[in-house]
């Protein structure tokens, strides 16, 4: 008999604003791809963009792209922060990026430490599994962007594409016998999107 899930306090997976079916969509990962990491970051007004993500982020909507954001957030779980501390900070960046509170189509924040139960915590693909799921998603038009391993861990694992980005835990030098192979590295975000169609 399988256990039960252990129940994890402040887990939270949103999903709202369902897509068309059939859309393409991007799973991002925030602290290193949309905004620089700043060790458990918990003052949104520390928050401040990479250059060039809202420009990026609006000209992948435009091309039809769902946008999720999917973040591993491990200072609520070791007691650095709390999950709204987490909340103003995604409220900040929203208002940063510009494009309206209802950017993302669905959030994930996974805030357990790396020794703690976790259902969500990257490299756990079940987030972009539900979304895909729950909102018809076409897996061969899904991306997830990020600047760790397990960020092309769980894009790997939920059978969607994955991509590398310079602007968070490595640089391209960093990067050098950790990429995974047939991984696309990219300088940023926005470098990314630029390859779009």
């Amino acid at each position: 008999m399988t256990p039960a899930p252990v129940p994890i306090e402040n887990q939270e997976s949103r999903i709202q604003n369902p897509p068309p079916r059939g859309r393409g969509a991007l799973f991002l990962d925030r602290d290193g791809t949309l905004i620089p990491d700043k060790d458990y970051l918990a003052d949104p007004a520390q928050v401040e963009l990479i250059p060039g993500v809202a420009d990026a982020l609006r000209r992948a909507r435009t091309l039809g792209y769902a946008l999720f954001l999917f973040t591993n957030q491990s200072g609520i779980g070791r007691g650095y922060h709390t999950i709204a501390d987490t909340h103003a900070c995604n409220a900040r960046m929203l208002e940063l990026i510009g494009l309206g509170p209802d950017l993302f189509a669905g959030t994930c924040i996974a805030p357990e430490a790396p020794d703690q139960p976790s259902l969500y915590r990257k490299p756990s693909p079940r987030f972009i599994l539900e979304s895909v799921a729950a909102h018809g998603l076409d897996p061969a038009r899904c991306w997830m962007v990020g600047d760790r391993e397990s960020d092309l861990a769980a894009g790997a694992a939920a059978g969607i594409r994955s991509a590398a980005v310079c602007t968070g835990k490595h640089d391209a030098a960093g990067w050098t016998g950790r990429l995974p192979a047939g991984v696309p590295l990219f300088a940023d975000f926005p470098a990314f999107v630029a390859t779009l169609a």
